[in-house]
């Protein structure tokens, strides 16, 4: 019998995310789909290299993941992460035209093109205008409106999901909660003074786990409308500072915190939330996982790989 099983290419698949995704696909949770990832070392930037990492065969569905996503790093390299993340959506755009590609194609931008948004506007809905304030914020921005682009002239099906702050095991220690764990785990084993280095603990955020955003994909591609835009968030808005006594509290210890300037980012917002209520109203998605067990599963995989 033939494998008339659809295939699902996944771009990023060794991410952060892309994991997570890889691992919902393996059990099921996005239907009876074979997940297919971009061949890992694929510079999207090169036309050719893209074009040769497709291959012959035709996916029935792409999750868009692949990025240069950290912010700091885009202010010292703005070219690359403008190249990597617009530049690089268009080659995979085109290379799927020229394949005959017509299923969904979903685009994973980011919550963080809204910029500084003023508290009078929290929380912040697909309805708010983007101001985004730093190169990746820009590229994102700018990938977006690329695919939309498509959907209209080129009747390409195109769904947009805005993430805002995602976490959970895996994450690289550049990340808040993550560089947290990592020197929670260290004081509890005895390797590190009590002491936390940290930025500015005292902003809020909106966390969700990864694999809720992972379960909001899958929801996105089965349900979502095309040429749609769609917040991916909480709905609830956390101090990093309360984490950070969580993950304290999880682990039996008491710290000390001490801000370090070097991990300070200029012109922080200081509270943020968003609402996911379109995303829950058109695909029914729903939150699974609290976020005890988030902090849980963070923690237990800096003790793994400490």
């Amino acid at each position: 019998m033939n494998d008339v099983r659809k295939k699902l290419l996944v771009t990023g698949a060794g991410g952060f995310v892309g994991k997570h995704l890889l691992d919902a696909v393996a059990h099921g949770y996005f239907g009876d789909v074979e997940a297919v990832p971009l061949q890992a070392g694929t510079d999207l930037r090169d036309m050719a290299a893209t074009e040769s990492a497709l291959g012959d065969a035709c996916p029935d569905a792409v999750i868009h993941l692949a990025a240069q996503s950290f912010v700091p790093q885009s202010f010292d390299d703005p070219e690359e992460t403008l190249q990597i993340n617009l530049i690089g959506t268009l080659h995979l755009l085109q290379a799927l035209a020229r394949k005959g590609f017509t299923g969904r194609f979903l685009y994973v931008s980011s919550g963080d093109i809204y910029g500084r948004v003023p508290e009078c506007n929290l929380p912040v809905d697909e309805a708010l205008l983007p101001e985004p304030r730093n190169p990746y914020a820009v590229s994102k921005w700018a990938a977006e409106q690329l695919c939309l682009q498509w959907h209209r002239s080129e009747k390409l099906d195109v769904v947009i999901a805005r993430p805002f702050n995602h976490v959970g095991a895996g994450q690289n220690d550049r990340f808040v909660l993550s560089s947290l764990a990592r020197q929670v785990v260290a004081i509890a084993a005895g390797r590190q003074p009590p002491v936390i280095e940290a930025g500015d603990i005292d902003t809020t955020r909106d966390f969700s786990d990864v694999r809720d955003v992972v379960s909001a994909y899958a929801s996105l591609l089965a349900r979502g409308k095309s040429g749609e835009t769609y917040i991916v968030a909480s709905g609830v808005e956390r101090r990093v500072r309360d984490l950070l006594v969580e993950m304290c509290r999880l682990t039996g210890i008491e710290v000390e915190v001490r801000q370090d300037p070097a991990k300070m980012r200029p012109a922080e917002q200081r509270r943020m939330v968003a609402s996911s209520a379109k995303l829950q109203r058109d695909t029914g998605w729903a939150q699974a996982f609290d976020i005890q067990s988030t902090l849980s599963e963070i923690l237990e995989h800096a003790r793994k790989n400490q």
